[in-house]
């Protein structure tokens, strides 16, 4: 090396780079027995710039932002609500700890939730299997289908339940003593609960290494052994995943058995009760505590299963297609026909239903139940604030999330103790329920003594609490599509002192274009649908579709509420599609490098 010449070395992935200093690190360590290893020489300091500070109020700036949202949004409102818990007065605890209420309530709870795991998983794998392992035919018309209880609200199944199996319905003779309790329940959980297994399952089914079946077969397995050796190893943990979340969403959700649990009770019943109807909150934090507890639980253990489990797929994996079997095909299209037939005719009653005159005495058309001016005009009023919030949570919440994935992904470790924070923050999302971080913005957005108590029953307060429920599957979508791109981006461009900023904007955005578009369109459909922690939240201007139809049908008025579902659902339904085709044309012009 020439005396006075200064040695750069291009970087290689998993090298940090210094955005402050600009600094290019040396490639890494060679192996034991190869040349001397060269020591990691920076690049000059340069003075600072524009672009400099451009990029450290980015990534700094950008970071420190982000957890003061969160903090915000997630960490002081659960503080309030585990303090308003550990607060109550005896009379509230006593209540509570009741041996015959509580622990009944407990019973009808766990009772519910384990029956809903022990049909949906089974069911669910069954389903992704046959859309993943086998040559269905219509395959994306039967995962459309499968989607179709996230274009509506938790409520749409039970209003439709009622309409088939209710006193006055066209099955009623199917259930003897009557669709309300258990198993209306039952019934709705699973029709909700599905298709969020479904996605897991799909996507840990997806994942599979032509070698390993190929071994097997040499070895002369069968397709049921290669099934327990092969495929249900790989898939076990995801099988233990979607059981949480099933198990989760089931004993946190009151929207089903408000509409159709009758005298059959469960806990997170009783605390929408006590905080809506009976204003009790220090009883209604109390029950949305133990409603924490198993979520956090289910959310620690499957975590560390995640740890145990091995990667089933390498660099050197190659890409498994499924063979012919005429036997195999047509015994899951049986299956897959069958579960997607039942969908559609729950969706189809419950939007008959709201077009029925006066069911089951009058069953002539009518449009008279979409015109909720009958009703002070709250439906139409609500459906407008639905899709201005379900707009602004995506057009806000897409940028904050894909944002938050890059800075934690791709800015070199960056900011000290605030990334191990944020991505902890950023993963609590999904073992909060929406009660519990509803009933937690009460207690602290509504507290007289909070600056902030004037953003309650406002719009910008339920888009925060939109985006801060909805982060974590968005975050982990960014952070899966960031994971595919190469490391060196970052440190060729600070190298050619391009600011970091103009990198994520003229290259990371335009590449990851298809999935900023799905985290939109996830935002949009989960805000529209969602109503477990909003309910608490808005005010007579800002009430919400989903809340509405909870409010009609406890006023007795099924049909409005169907009518409203089903509008909730085709708003859904319509916003997808648009999506899907406006990234069609986006992709033909931006994509065009995949090719």
């Amino acid at each position: 090396m020439t005396t006075g010449a200064t040695a750069t070395t291009p970087p290689r992935e998993g090298r940090a780079f210094d955005i402050g200093h600009r600094a290019v690190v040396a490639a890494p360590d060679e192996p034991a027995g190869g040349h001397e290893q060269a020591p990691a020489v920076h690049a000059p300091r340069r003075r600072r710039g524009p672009g400099i500070l451009l990029d450290a109020l980015f990534v700094r700036g950008g970071k420190l932002a982000l957890l003061v949202f969160l903090s915000v949004g997630l960490l002081l409102p659960l503080a309030s609500i585990l303090s308003r818990a550990l607060d109550a007065d005896g009379p509230q605890l006593e209540r509570l700890l009741d041996g015959t209420h509580f622990f009944w309530l407990l019973r009808n709870s766990l009772n519910v939730s384990f029956a809903t795991v022990l049909v949906v998983i089974p069911l669910a794998y069954l389903y992704a299997y046959a859309l993943q392992r086998t040559r269905l035919i219509g395959r994306r018309v039967w995962r459309g289908v499968s989607l179709l209880p996230l274009m509506a609200p938790s409520m749409f199944p039970a209003i439709a339940l009622i309409y088939l199996f209710g006193n006055q319905g066209l099955l009623r003779t199917w259930f003897p003593d009557g669709i309300y309790g258990f198993w209306g329940i039952l019934l709705g959980q699973i029709f909700y609960n599905f298709p969020m297994a479904v996605m897991i399952l799909v996507s840990a089914l997806s994942m599979a290494d032509a070698r390993l079946y190929d071994a097997a077969a040499a070895m002369g397995a069968r397709h049921g052994r290669m099934f327990f050796t092969v495929t249900w190893p790989s898939t076990r943990y995801a099988v233990f995943t979607a059981s949480c979340l099933v198990f989760t969403q089931t004993i946190t959700n009151f929207g089903i058995p408000v509409v159709i649990g009758g005298d059959y009770q469960v806990l997170a019943m009783e605390a929408y009760k006590a905080v809506v109807g009976q204003q009790q909150f220090s009883y209604g934090a109390l029950i949305g505590t133990l409603l924490l507890i198993p979520a956090i639980l289910s959310f620690i253990v499957d975590r560390w299963m995640r740890r145990l489990q091995g990667s089933h797929m390498t660099s050197r994996a190659s890409v498994y297609h499924v063979g012919r079997n005429r036997v195999r095909d047509s015994l899951f299209f049986v299956v897959v026909a069958a579960v997607s037939v039942t969908f559609l005719a729950i969706v189809t009653v419950a939007a008959v239903g709201s077009l029925i005159n006066f069911w089951p005495y009058s069953m002539n058309f009518t449009l008279r139940h979409y015109d909720f001016t009958t009703s002070g005009d709250v439906g139409w009023l609500a459906y407008g604030n639905s899709i201005t919030l379900s707009f602004l949570a995506a057009l806000i919440g897409t940028p904050v999330v894909f944002t938050c994935a890059y800075l934690m992904e791709r800015s070199g470790g960056q900011g000290g103790f605030i990334e191990p924070l944020l991505r902890f923050l950023c993963l609590l999302p999904m073992a909060v329920p929406g009660l519990v971080m509803g009933l937690g913005y009460v207690f602290f957005f509504n507290h007289p003594a909070n600056p902030l108590n004037l953003l309650y029953g406002s719009m910008a307060l339920m888009v925060m609490c939109c985006i801060v429920r909805f982060l974590t599957p968005a975050q982990m979508t960014a952070t899966a599509a960031l994971r595919q791109l190469s490391r060196d981006i970052e440190p060729a461009s600070l190298s050619l002192r391009v600011p970091l900023v103009r990198t994520y904007w003229r290259v990371v955005l335009p590449i990851c274009l298809p999935t900023v578009l799905e985290i939109f369109r996830y935002l949009f459909v989960s805000s529209m649908t969602s109503v477990s922690a909003l309910i608490f939240l808005y005010s007579p201007d800002t009430i919400l579709a989903a809340v509405a139809v909870l409010n009609m049908d406890d006023a007795g008025n099924l049909a409005g509420a169907a009518a409203l579902s089903t509008l909730i659902l085709l708003t859904s339904v319509g916003v997808s599609l648009l999506l899907s085709f406006v990234v069609s044309g986006l992709l033909r012009r931006t994509q065009a490098w995949r090719g």
